[in-house]
């Protein structure tokens, strides 16, 4: 994909966050959004998958780490042809198999089920550590909230990593600054987020989260790199592409209302003309 279907792919996906959560009068739109974008590259260029065949040995394995935006994850997979893009209007809906946090057992693409912040890099590196003792050829990524890596265990996950060096790994921080209480750094601050995972004996790369030519280039310099693991930390917006959402830590975890809802689609629209 060039970079201009790379765009209009992920403006698609930010309706699909849009109108998913809309429709379930509930979840995470503003990290959502802001992670559309490394999950375009990721399911549309970067990842060997198969929707046709989920469960294919040699695939690559994805895990959110921070599986509350469930939303994005959910519109990538369908926008990627896992399960039909109508069935995004049942999320958290009674009987829907789209429930608020991803589901391995019942949702098609999904490796690994997450929610507790925390614990999804754990099972990225025992994946990753399972493929070298497998001697198996796929890689595995894992996409944190920079909320998220205030948890200890993020960081027990990722001295193994590194000390087993795991180089089919690639850790992902979509660092948007916001969390649910605020900004971050007040909150309790992990910066300085790069020398962190340097300490533990990762390749850091730094990027603007919605340039694709930066992921696409991090990417590849994550699969070079030999002996080591890879950090990407990726500096984006929180709600992007929506305006009344954008660097809003309100919009964390609420719900668009019906006026909103209209604004925000309007707002993609207009984007989705700009890339014709």
């Amino acid at each position: 994909m060039d970079t201009l279907a790379l765009k209009k792919t992920a403006n698609e996906i930010r309706k699909g966050i849009v109108t998913a959560v809309h429709s379930a009068k509930s979840g995470h739109p503003g990290g959502s959004l802001s992670a559309a974008d490394i999950l375009t590259y990721l399911y549309f260029e970067e990842m060997n998958i198969d929707p046709e065949n989920p469960k294919k040995a040699d695939r690559d394995r994805f895990v959110l780490s921070k599986g509350h935006i469930a939303p994005g994850f959910y519109s990538t997979l369908a926008n990627r042809g896992f399960f039909p893009v109508e069935d995004l209007t049942t999320l958290r809906h009674t009987g829907s198999y789209l429930q608020g946090h991803p589901d391995m057992k019942h949702i098609p693409g999904v490796d690994m089920s997450s929610g507790s912040l925390g614990q999804g890099i754990s099972a990225a590196v025992g994946m990753a550590l399972s493929a070298k003792l497998d001697n198996a050829s796929y890689r595995v990524y894992t996409l944190l909230g920079d909320g998220e890596i205030q948890e200890g265990q993020v960081w027990e996950a990722s001295m193994f990593a590194g000390a087993r060096k795991l180089d089919n790994l690639v850790v992902i921080v979509d660092n948007n600054g916001l969390q649910i209480d605020g900004k971050i750094e007040d909150v309790c601050s992990p910066y300085p987020i790069a020398d962190k995972f340097r300490a533990f004996n990762f390749n850091v790369i730094e990027i603007d989260a919605h340039d694709f030519e930066q992921i696409a280039s991090a990417f590849n310099k994550a699969k070079e790199t030999k002996g080591m693991p890879t950090a990407i930390i990726a500096k984006s917006t929180k709600g992007k592409g929506v305006s009344f959402m954008e660097n809003q830590a309100s919009w964390h975890g609420n719900p668009p209302n019906d006026e909103q809802y209209a604004q925000a689609m309007a707002d993609l629209d207009k984007i989705s003309e700009s890339l014709n």
